[in-house]
């Protein structure tokens, strides 16, 4: 009975709506759809990209989650809208729009270097008992 009341301990002290991370990547040969199989084009692949996005949610997390609590990423949606060539910096921020339970969804936003939006999106994490978890991958 301790462990779920240390459980829900734990959701209680989850970060609140509005905690933010922003994050900036300058695009190398390795990002690009070339180099990572996800086209065969010289530019930002968008597993990168999304990648990225997601670096951003797990940063804002960091100092808001109890120690034995980690977040794992379950869903992600992301439009990536325009191209972007090596060498550009590309600026990434996520800011926690909404919390239920365990749940903590994300709204992701990339930006040029001169502030055109790349893409856009969501990511959806949970938060999880981070030794439960581990305990499961064996």
């Amino acid at each position: 009975m301790l462990a779920s009341r240390t459980s829900l301990a734990a959701l209680m002290a989850l970060p609140d709506p509005g905690t933010r991370a922003a994050r900036r990547h300058v695009v190398t040969d390795h990002d690009t759809a070339a180099a990572l199989g996800s086209g065969d084009v010289p530019a930002l692949a968008t597993p990168r990209l999304l990648a990225w996005c997601e670096a951003a949610t797990v940063e804002a997390l960091a100092s808001g989650l109890p120690d034995d609590t980690t977040s794992v990423g379950t869903r992600m949606s992301l439009e990536h809208l325009h191209p972007t060539p090596v060498g550009a910096a590309i600026d990434v921020s996520a800011v926690l729009s909404h919390t239920d339970g365990r749940l903590l969804r994300f709204e992701v936003v990339a930006h040029d270097a001169g502030g055109k939006v790349i893409a856009h999106g969501d990511i959806t994490r949970v938060a999880v008992g981070r030794d439960r978890f581990l305990s499961r991958l064996r």
